[in-house]
Formats: C-alpha cells, sequence, structure tokens
C-alpha cells in the first residue's frame, strides 16, 4: 500500500495520467500532478517531499531527465514508463533505473513502486535488468 505517500505523476497523455493517478489513489496514495511537462514536474516537487514518482520519458516540452536526476540524486524511487527507449545518459548514470515500455498497466505500476518505497530504492534486484511489460 502506498499509504499516505506522495507520489509524483508526470505524463502528458490524459488518459495514462489519469489511470496512474486512480491506481496511486487506490492504493493509498497522493498524487502530485499528473505534469504534462518538465517545467510543470519540477515546479510541482519544488519544495516538496515526493516519497516516489512515475514518470513517462518524453514529455510535451523534452525528455524527463531533468526531473528523473533530482529525485533520483535525493535517493527517491522512480519508475519511467515509455514507448521508446529511455534516455541512454539517464540510463548511464543510473544503470538500475526501472523502466516499463508502454502499454503498461497502471496497478502493476503501482504494486512495483510499492515495492521500491519498501526496498527503499529505484534500483531493479540483481541480475533482473530494466524491467518491461
Amino acid at each position: 500500500m502506498l499509504t499516505d505517500a506522495l507520489v509524483l505523476v508526470a505524463e502528458d497523455e490524459a488518459f495514462i495520467a489519469l489511470d496512474l493517478a486512480l491506481a496511486i489513489e487506490d492504493a493509498g496514495g497522493e498524487v502530485i500532478g499528473p505534469a504534462a511537462s518538465v517545467k510543470e514536474a519540477l515546479a510541482l516537487i519544488d519544495g516538496r517531499t515526493v516519497t516516489a514518482a512515475i514518470l513517462d520519458v518524453n514529455l510535451a516540452d523534452q525528455d524527463i531527465s531533468p526531473v528523473a536526476e533530482v529525485l533520483l540524486t535525493l535517493g527517491i524511487p522512480v519508475i519511467l514508463q515509455t514507448g521508446i527507449e529511455a534516455p541512454p545518459e539517464l540510463m548511464a548514470r543510473f544503470p538500475d533505473l526501472v523502466v516499463h515500455i508502454k502499454p503498461c498497466v497502471a496497478a502493476k505500476l503501482v504494486a512495483e513502486l510499492v515495492t521500491l518505497i519498501a526496498k527503499g530504492s529505484s534500483a531493479v534486484p540483481p541480475n533482473s535488468g530494466p524491467a518491461a511489460s
């Protein structure tokens, strides 16, 4: 469960954003966003203590790397979802970052986020490589 967890959702496709927000709320979490741009996501997390994040790799204004780097540097669990591949520079810097290929089942992403929060990490288990669904 995401009881009282503050989860950033950055997704520019309204239907996917709503699906993620509902799944997070169903698990007891609180949604920050959804943000449709990197600029909006950065503004939403400024000065807030975020528990975790589910981020679309490509938003309206640019790829999600600036947001992911801020969160990951702070040790906040992050799951990326994408219709293409994750940014190579981001993956080189954070090789254990969890990445799912769209379409993704929102409830599955939330369940994985619960596990990452419990482990206190945004890394995938050893020897499993980047996740895909």
